[in-house]
């Protein structure tokens, strides 16, 4: 692997003009298959094999005109305080709004209120439905501002107007500023890294190429594999994300080789043959953890994973090819501003030729007191835990183990309209609906009645279901054309999101069997809170495979990189620990409340259902990025003749620094989206904000470290049987000292940067 790659990376560094020119056609072809390709689907959600999802199918095909694509928007309209919407004057305006929505742009039709009784017991509120000719991800800007204009109007005329569904145009307050936030720190901690506006503009370059020859190839593909544009958020996130890290090791790890004293062609070999073997293994375990999302069984989230996964292959590509060949145009001033000058091939100012002087007469003074260099922070701190291993190890292990307490209070939901924050219109709408209405009305339940004589069969299923403790209402049976199918839409006495309504669809659904042997038909029940006991359900099932998936297959990517199988072992089970700890504190500031008013969330509830699944994956692959980059380098110097503890410093001094930058990337870009105003949104760049930040700093850089001091060689043991099955992969570059002396030798700007420092 690693001689492999180290021709490939001499071949990208002298060849980088042609190197560029492919990967600019690569960029200017997906580009034009992007542009030409026709608007991807919709958004879809579906759970096969669930009973919420076999009822939807079935109203699909039995009620055509019921599940058209189109969007709708419910406009939820109360009468000035005191008032009631059968006032004069009230009424008009009512009429008045309903006759402007009806003829707003793309718009089907709308319903009257007074027409279709949709107004509450004390007169004050009511609600239209409007139809639109398009799904909600195709109604247009021109469309939304007639709306928001029509709804503007009325309330300037004494009405409240508030509307929600999904044609109703969502404020997205932070959208692209907080990936600008994450961006512009990640820029500043580039340069604080390396010093260099060069080598901390290049990363940020290949990621952005990256991600976007990824979103393009999915937007080209999105109507052949039915990629929706929400497909696409997971991999511009991720993306962005591993594309900085990985041309970050590749840089960092040439200018090591630059002041090691080799050549500029060999330092960039050997930097693609040492860095580039950990991306290439990180970049696996990346991809592994993001494939496996097809376990769920969700296809919304199979594709989502998989279009990341694909993001990711083109991050490691581009490290492992473009940056070689980006260096090749600029092979000194990628390094800091203090090395730079000795590799310049111009003669030294007088100024910087009195700084080098002192700098040889402090390194003379040093080695003739036999005083080294002062080591960096990497060192010392590894330092520090190799002395104390059982403090740094109690401390990290019961830290973590504290914070990870309330994953055990867990809830899980849903997002809606009662999520998004306070001051939107659709979370008013939703507010006074549940005011004038009960609390159940924004989560109704939909019974299906499949039977020969449907209508009879409906009655007989909507009057024993009324009869049901939870239940506020059930609405008269809806039949179809055909009379095989009916509709009976029952009103809850309590919210979608809470137990009671939960334990009302289990009750129901348990009814249904009986229900099914006396109409001699098939009895369905979905509704939004029946679909998330489904997905509920989904997920849990699915959640066991997916870690053992996930675990097992990264466990022997790790087993074959360091040839080892403590090393693994350790680093999954950090890997659960710290996951554990991001959930508890996403439970304790999301649904307990805890540092509500700090990070501004309007309203504490259940945890976004994906959240556990998202997080393993996701955090997953860049834990084992950071486990691969610093253990990998403990690795090569152990493999090359140092000692355990010595290994461990070694890993530090080179690798400690940059894994730090590289997480301080990763933390600065989703915590940007704490600062959004959606609560989910928040609670993503929460979650994953803080398990990058407890894996990286005190799993890897304190836990791990302590654990390799407690096991010395041990945790390089591995049985000779498996030593002897296993492919030599050579990610630490072994082999790469036996490349011949000629082209290592040193330039004559090295050697006088080796007696400088």
């Amino acid at each position: 692997m690693a001689t492999f790659l180290y021709k490939l990376g001499r071949l990208a560094f002298r060849r980088r003009g042609l190197m560029v020119l492919l990967w600019v056609l690569i960029f200017g072809g997906i580009g034009v298959a992007a542009s030409s390709a026709p608007p991807p689907p919709a958004d879809t959600f579906s759970m096969p094999g669930t009973e919420s999802q076999k009822a939807f199918d079935l109203l699909k095909e039995k009620f055509p005109a019921a599940s058209a694509s189109g969007a709708t928007a419910r406009v939820v309209v109360r009468a000035p305080k005191g008032g009631k919407l059968a006032d004069a004057d009230t009424k008009a305006a009512v009429t008045k709004l309903v006759g402007e929505l009806s003829k707003a742009p793309e718009v089907v039709g709308s319903t009257d209120p007074f027409q279709t009784q949709t107004i509450s017991k004390d007169g004050t509120t009511g609600y239209a439905v409007v139809t639109y000719k398009v799904p909600g991800p195709e109604v247009s800007d021109k469309a939304h501002d007639a709306f928001d204009e029509i709804t503007k109007k009325a309330r300037s005329g004494g009405l409240t107007v508030e509307a929600g569904g999904d044609a109703v145009k969502i404020e997205a307050e932070m959208g692209g500023s907080a990936e600008g936030i994450g961006i512009l720190i990640s820029a500043i901690v580039l340069l604080l890294t390396f010093g260099s506006m060069l080598a901390a503009g290049m990363p940020l370059l290949t990621a952005t190429i990256g991600v976007s020859i990824g979103i393009s190839g999915i937007t080209a593909l999105g109507s052949t594999f039915g990629l929706s544009a929400t497909t696409t958020s997971l991999a511009m996130m991720l993306g962005l994300a591993v594309g900085i890290d990985y041309a970050l090791f590749v840089v960092s790890r040439y200018r090591s080789e630059m002041l090691e004293g080799r050549d500029r062609e060999e330092a960039a070999g050997r930097a693609v043959g040492t860095a580039g073997s950990a991306v290439v293994f990180a970049g696996l375990t990346v991809i592994v953890a993001l494939a496996g999302l097809s376990v769920v069984n969700v296809p919304l989230l199979t594709k989502m994973g998989l279009a990341a996964s694909g993001t990711v292959a083109v991050a490691v590509l581009i490290a492992l090819t473009l940056v070689p060949a980006l260096l090749g145009f600029a092979p000194y001033k990628v390094l800091g501003r203090r090395e730079r000058h000795l590799f310049w091939p111009q003669p030294l100012k007088p100024r910087q030729e009195r700084a080098a002087a002192k700098r040889t007469a402090k390194a003379a003074a040093r080695a003739a007191k036999k005083d080294p260099a002062r080591p960096n922070l990497g060192t010392r701190w590894a330092r520090y835990v190799l002395r104390n291993p059982i403090a740094v190890l109690l401390v990290g292990v019961v830290g973590l183990g504290a914070l990870a307490v309330p994953a055990a209070s867990l809830e899980l939901g849903l997002p809606g309209e009662g999520t998004m924050a306070e001051e939107t219109t659709q979370r008013k709408a939703y507010d006074m609906l549940s005011d004038s209405f009960g609390a159940g009305f924004n989560g109704p339940l939909t019974v299906t009645v499949s039977a020969k004589d449907a209508k009879a069969a409906g009655e007989a299923v909507g009057g024993a279901l009324a009869k049901e403790d939870g239940v506020a209402s059930v609405a008269p049976a809806v039949v179809n054309e055909a009379g095989d199918t009916a509709i009976v839409n029952v009103i809850p006495t309590t919210g979608p999101a809470e137990k009671e309504t939960e334990e009302l669809v289990r009750s129901l659904r348990a009814l249904a069997g009986g229900l099914e042997d006396k109409t001699g038909g098939e009895v369905l029940i979905t509704g939004q809170t029946a679909s998330l006991i489904d997905f509920s359900k989904t997920l849990d099932d699915a959640f066991v495979p997916y870690l053992g998936l996930v675990v097992g297959l990264a466990f022997i990517l790790l087993v074959l990189v360091f040839r080892s199988v403590l090393v693994p072992l350790k680093a999954a089970l950090g890997f659960l620990l710290s996951v554990s700890a991001a959930l508890g504190a996403v439970v304790a500031v999301f649904q307990w409340g805890w540092l509500a008013d700090v990070f501004g969330i309007d309203q504490t509830g259940p945890i976004m259902s994906t959240m556990p699944i998202f997080m393993i994956g996701i955090v997953f692959g860049l834990a084992m990025d950071y486990e691969v980059f610093l253990v990998s380098r403990m690795r090569e110097a152990y493999a090359h003749g140092a000692g355990p503890d010595e290994a461990v410093v070694s890993g530090f001094r080179y690798s400690g620094r940059v894994v730090a930058a590289a997480a301080a990337i990763m933390i600065s870009v989703f915590s940007g989206f704490i600062l959004d105003a959606n609560d989910m949104i928040q609670m993503i760049g929460f979650g994953l904000a803080t398990a990058v930040l407890f894996d990286a700093f005190v799993v890897r850089m304190a836990i791990v470290p302590a654990l390799f001091a407690l096991l010395g060689k041990s945790a390089w043991w591995i049985p000779r049987w498996l030593d002897k099955a296993l492919p030599n992969v050579d990610v630490e570059g072994e082999k790469l000292n036996h490349i011949p002396a000629a082209r290592q030798a040193q330039s004559a700007p090295a050697r006088e940067h080796q007696l400088v420092d």
